[in-house]
């Protein structure tokens, strides 16, 4: 099983980088490998919200879709990701959104998975761990380029 977890810190508020991460409908637009992606359900409950998704993976000629339930909670600023149906027999990504004194926030992503097929693993394992790699950084750019570009600041050590 591949497991990656980091916690990383950006400029932008804890608010509007749950945003960004639940609006899934643009994924297509700025992920690596993520070619197309289809809210087949969208359900409410008093405080969460459940989407029923299929993602289409591609990289040259190999293509693949999976699909999972997301599990949208605004007020403590998660999103929880479970595997339903595709090419892996584990999938669990879970994203929290932590405000900083600063304004900005701390994004801390975890995510779990392994693939059902030996050969499947073999051919798109080590990319599809590269581009997982980098959702956190993506994701921040699309801030940047969503909410405008901000820096970080650094506390002076004295």
């Amino acid at each position: 099983m591949h497991v990656y977890e980091i916690k990383h810190p950006v400029a932008h508020s804890a608010a509007d980088m749950y945003a960004l991460v639940a609006n899934v409908d643009d994924y297509p637009q700025f992920l690596p490998l993520i070619e197309a992606l289809h809210v087949k359900r969208r359900d409410r409950t008093e405080d969460k919200e459940i989407l029923i998704a299929t993602m289409q993976v591609g990289y040259k000629l190999i293509r693949e879709s999976f699909t999972t339930k997301v599990t949208l909670d605004q007020p403590a600023r998660t999103i929880f990701v479970e595997y339903l149906d595709g090419p892996f027999s584990h999938l669990e990504n879970r994203w929290r959104f932590i405000p900083r004194d600063d304004g900005g926030s701390d994004i801390d992503f975890y995510i779990a998975y392994s693939f059902s097929s030996w050969m499947f693993e073999r051919l798109v394992g080590g990319l599809f761990d590269k581009a997982v790699r980098k959702y956190t950084d993506a994701f921040e750019a699309r801030a940047d380029e969503v909410y405008g570009q901000k820096t970080m600041t650094v506390a002076s050590q004295e």
